[in-house]
């Protein structure tokens, strides 16, 4: 009995973390407009490409997420690409790479700043 609560008290100690960083529709809102404003002056205002690579879907495809995220949170070394981990969580960022991969974002959601 004793070792079944040590297996549910661990279990609701690793889902904790994933509840309390659901992000709120204000922040997505935020990380929408970053992602025009910020990663669309290298990406382009429509993140057809630029400085840096398209990050339209079909350019993404084949592209582990993982990756992806690691790129947006540490940058790349020698190149235009900064690491955004002092802005931004994991948790954001997995957000922003799924938007990304899943073509859920057009020029309207990109286009919404939070601050009206």
């Amino acid at each position: 009995m004793k070792s079944t609560w040590i297996l549910l008290a661990l279990l609701l100690a690793n889902s904790v973390p994933a509840f309390a960083e659901t992000l709120s529709l204000q922040r997505q809102q935020e990380l929408l407009y970053m992602l025009r404003h910020d990663c669309g002056s290298c990406h382009g205002m429509l993140l057809h490409g630029g400085l840096g690579p398209a990050l339209l879907p079909e350019n993404l495809q084949g592209k582990a997420p993982d990756g992806l995220g690691a790129t947006i949170f540490y940058g790349r070394p020698g190149t235009a690409m900064p690491p955004w981990r002092a802005l931004l969580t994991w948790t954001e960022i997995n957000w922003l790479v799924s938007q990304l991969r899943q073509g859920r974002l057009n020029q309207r959601q990109l286009a919404i700043n939070p601050k009206n």
